[in-house]
C-alpha cells in the first residue's frame, strides 16, 4: 500500500511560480513510477508529468513542457512538480499518483494509487 499526500498548492498570479510536493508513505516508494494529472472543472483528469523510479527518465504533456519540472527524492519518498510561468489555463486541482510499474506513463490506466489532490489557481 502506499498512500500519496500533495501540498504546495495555492493562489498565483500569472507568470508566476509553484511548487507541489507529493509525500509517500511505504518503503517501496523507490519502486515506483510517479506521475502528476490535473483536473479543471468540467474536464477530464488530463496527464500533466511523470518520472520513472530512478528519476532517469522524464515525460511531459505538450502544454508544460519547457514550463513544468518532475523530480524526485527517493531518501525523502518525494516527489515534485516545479511550475514556472503558470497560465490561467493551469488553473486544476493536481493529483499526484504512484505505479507499481516503475516506468513513466501518461495513461491513468498504469497507476495503482492516488493522492486527493492539491488545488492550484492562476489569477489572470
Amino acid at each position: 500500500q502506499v498512500q500519496l499526500i500533495e501540498s504546495g498548492g495555492g493562489l498565483v498570479q500569472a507568470g508566476g511560480s509553484l511548487r507541489l510536493s507529493c509525500a509517500a508513505s511505504g518503503r517501496t516508494f523507490s519502486s515506483y513510477g510517479m506521475g502528476w494529472f490535473r483536473q479543471a472543472p468540467g474536464k477530464e483528469r488530463e496527464f500533466v508529468a511523470s518520472i520513472n523510479w530512478s528519476g532517469s527518465s522524464t515525460r511531459y504533456a505538450d502544454s508544460v513542457k519547457a514550463r513544468f519540472t518532475i523530480s524526485r527524492d527517493n531518501a525523502k519518498n518525494t516527489v515534485y512538480l516545479q511550475m514556472d510561468s503558470l497560465k490561467p489555463e493551469d488553473t486544476a486541482v493536481y493529483y499526484c499518483a504512484a505505479s507499481s510499474y516503475g516506468g513513466t506513463y501518461a495513461s491513468r490506466v498504469n497507476y495503482n494509487y492516488w493522492g486527493q489532490g492539491t488545488q492550484v489557481t492562476v489569477s489572470s
